[in-house]
């Protein structure tokens, strides 16, 4: 196991590119897309948790440094990736403060934590930017939304870009939109496994297998998702199915019936109102 001390990592400044603190579920995914997609060498990045066995698996499955002491992994490294519970932010960041040097890129994944609120925690060294990914970063297909402040260089904003990429799609937004992007992007897979299901159970009160109707379910979501793609608009696929006293706008006009609009419509405002609500 590649496990990197206090006194080891003090030894030598920048001796890697990125460190990422927090080696949890999002934390490790982006980590292996960075790693899988050859953004970074597995050399390049040491990962900070207090999990053991956090650190064992990150370290046996990508070969990437571990500890677990965040200051002096944020110390040896020329980025930081903030990848922690938004409510244990308040405990762990200020332990950072005297470890980030000027200029430094901090990259913050936890929802709701405003850049303002990044500041009063890590001080007026580092060059932060909020990122919002969503749970299809475990399997490379993310949907990443991202803003940084007055500190950071083109060249570092570039770079977030670079780094974001490497597990799906990533947009520049103003602050002021994340909590917006986290009720979407951030819970809408929830919303959408919630719909796969329900569209599953629907094949199965049909006559379906329930193992059939969730595969025709999953993958008629994957497909419909990717034509949406590149039509660049769900109303022309929705037109291209439907025809005239079809199959398809009889569903469309019980699903109308339903309110399943504008129960969406709500369930990404009420998510995005809770991520403003994490940031107080």
């Amino acid at each position: 196991m590649t496990e990197t001390k206090r006194s080891d990592v003090m030894t030598a400044q920048n001796s890697y590119k990125l460190a990422v603190i927090g080696g949890g579920m999002m934390g490790a995914a982006l980590v292996r897309g960075f790693v899988g997609q050859g953004i970074l060498e597995p050399a390049e990045i040491i990962v900070s948790d207090v999990d053991a066995s956090r650190r064992q698996a990150l370290t046996t499955e990508l070969g990437v440094a571990v500890t677990d002491d965040n200051a002096a992994a944020v110390a040896q490294s020329e980025a930081v990736l903030v990848a922690i519970k938004p409510q244990v932010a308040a405990a762990v960041l200020p332990s950072l403060r005297d470890a980030v040097s000027d200029g430094q890129l901090v990259i913050s994944i936890m929802a709701g934590v405003t850049i303002g609120r990044l500041r009063e925690l890590l001080g007026d060294a580092p060059a932060l930017v909020r990122v919002m990914p969503n749970i299809p970063a475990t399997v490379q297909t993310a949907a990443s939304a991202y803003a940084v402040d007055a500190k950071v260089t083109d060249q570092q904003a570039a770079e977030v870009q670079r780094l974001l990429e490497a597990v799906g799609v990533a947009l520049p937004v103003e602050e002021r939109l994340m909590d917006a992007v986290t009720g979407l992007s951030g819970s809408g897979p929830a919303f959408l496994a919630v719909f796969i299901e329900a569209l599953a159970d629907g094949g199965v009160a049909a006559g379906l297998p329930r193992k059939a109707a969730l595969e025709l379910a999953t993958q008629t979501v994957m497909g419909a998702a990717k034509l949406c793609q590149e039509l660049d608009s769900p109303a022309l696929l929705k037109d291209m199915v439907a025809s005239p006293g079809g199959t398809t706008i009889a569903g469309l006009s019980a699903l109308e019936a339903g309110g399943l609009r504008s129960a969406v419509i709500e369930a990404v405002l009420a998510a995005a109102r809770r991520s403003e609500e994490l940031g107080k």
